[in-house]
């Protein structure tokens, strides 16, 4: 099947032409009639089969003609990140090369000044993130009366995040008579309670069972040791031995490992940048702008660019760390084999990572296979030593001869304590009256 017999508009066609696709993916070819003729659609895919298209060509074609009116956008698409916001839009420049239609971008981390004066012209499609949006509606700046089409991209990730109240909000704030469309790599019980709340009789679309990974990646488990320095030094072999490898996203749980483990990179000589939800907007596009354009080979990152982003080519993915939601494991191997190209995902467990692979693998279905021959072995934990007891009855002075120790005096429970005055301590004496603390050693300035 080719884009022609899909039933979009010419000018369409011609973009997408010029973007260099002559064949439509199988959500697209699914998808895009049922977006044409109206209807709800609710989309599956695996990551990497171009969803995003899916729903950016038939809008085109469906608004090629109106024009938007003052802080009331036509169309609006919702995004769980800031990356995925921006990504979208580029997906608009591009295949939108041949339409004079307005775009605003609405999402954090970006002056609120530029984006009202976008809203204030007219946005014939408005790309945001639920935070930001709901700002600019409270500040009267923004109304959804006029809302013809209703796109919530990553529905799932958006359930992650804890994005559902806001998304439950803005669906009262559209009109009821809409078209809606829902797109994820997966669909858990409690997106699909929300598109029965939300869509219309809705149209599934569903290219690949749900939450399986592309079949055009290689994935392998290598087990590693459990301290983080000897982990580290794991994946500097792993990706010194990788063959063919272009760039890499690494994966790490947390944003502070994020921020160690690119350190450490770059001090072994790698040509790595770090991507975590604490950086600003504008050193989080400048860093995955180098990275496109292979200015950074290594791209060590969190979850924040697992969903979603089309970086074109990535020949490797390693999980430095095992995701603790399986479906995660799904999203972050998707960076890699885009659109027919292959590619590779390493994971590095750890013994008690053991669980979260047991997960993964029971949810793609199938076992990973671990390398055996690369694979290192866990590190057992390093036991303290065992001191031997010291031996106090025989305790020598430097000439060699036995230390007298000082004798604490027993106390007398009939004589009539006097309380000290310094709080917690009490005086403690000898039988000479010796204070008890130095031993025979008392400091001359204390004697003084």
């Amino acid at each position: 099947m080719s884009f022609e017999e899909l039933g979009l508009s010419a000018k369409v066609l011609d973009a997408v032409a010029q973007a260099g696709y002559t064949e439509p993916t199988p959500i697209q070819a699914q998808a895009i009639p049922h977006v044409l003729a109206g209807k709800d659609v609710m989309g599956i895919a695996q990551t990497g089969t171009g969803k995003t298209a899916s729903f950016v060509l038939p809008m085109l074609t469906r608004i090629e003609t109106g024009r938007a009116r003052a802080r009331m956008p036509r169309t609006l698409i919702l995004e769980p990140t800031r990356e995925l916001a921006a990504q979208v839009e580029q997906n608009f420049e591009t295949y939108g090369k041949n339409h004079r239609l307005t775009v605003a971008l609405l999402i954090g981390g970006v002056s609120f000044d530029e984006q009202e004066k976008k809203l204030m012209r007219g946005a014939d499609v408005l790309i945001a993130t639920p935070g930001r949006l709901l700002d600019h509606f409270e500040r009267g700046k923004l109304l959804m009366t006029g809302v013809e089409i209703l796109v919530i991209d990553e529905a799932d990730r958006m359930l992650d995040m804890g994005f559902i109240p806001d998304i439950e909000r803005i669906c009262k704030l559209v009109p009821p008579r809409r078209q809606t469309l829902f797109f994820s790599a997966t669909m858990p019980p409690e997106i699909k309670r929300l598109t029965e709340q939300f869509l219309r009789d809705p149209v599934m679309v569903q290219t690949a069972r749900t939450s399986s990974a592309a079949e055009t990646v290689t994935q392998r488990v290598v087990k590693a040791p459990s301290t983080p320095k000897e982990k580290r030094a794991v994946l500097r072999r792993e990706i010194n031995a990788a063959e063919n490898l272009n760039n890499a996203i690494i994966f790490c749980n947390r944003k502070r490992d994020v921020a160690v483990l690119e350190r450490s990179l770059s001090r072994h000589g790698f040509n790595a940048g770090a991507l975590h939800g604490d950086l600003d907007q504008h050193q989080r596009m400048a860093t995955l702008e180098k990275f496109r354009n292979r200015t950074l080979t290594i791209l060590v990152a969190s979850d924040v660019a697992a969903r979603g982003l089309d970086i074109p080519d990535v020949s490797h993915v390693f999980n430095m760390d095992v995701p603790t939601h399986a479906e995660d494991y799904v999203h972050r191997i998707g960076r890699t084999g885009r659109a027919g190209r292959t590619g590779t995902a390493v994971t590095l467990v750890t013994r008690s990572e053991k669980k979260y692979i047991d997960a993964i693998e029971q949810l793609l279905g199938r076992q990973i296979a671990v390398d055996e021959d690369k694979a290192a072995t866990p590190v057992e934990e390093a036991k303290p030593e065992s001191k031997p007891r010291p031996d106090n009855s025989r305790k020598r002075n430097h000439e060699g001869e036995k230390r007298r120790e000082p004798v604490q005096s027993k106390p007398d429970h009939d004589a009539k304590r006097r309380p000290d005055t310094r709080k917690g301590r009490r005086d403690r004496e000898e039988d000479d009256g010796k204070v008890v603390g130095f031993g025979d050693h008392t400091p001359n300035f204390l004697v003084r």
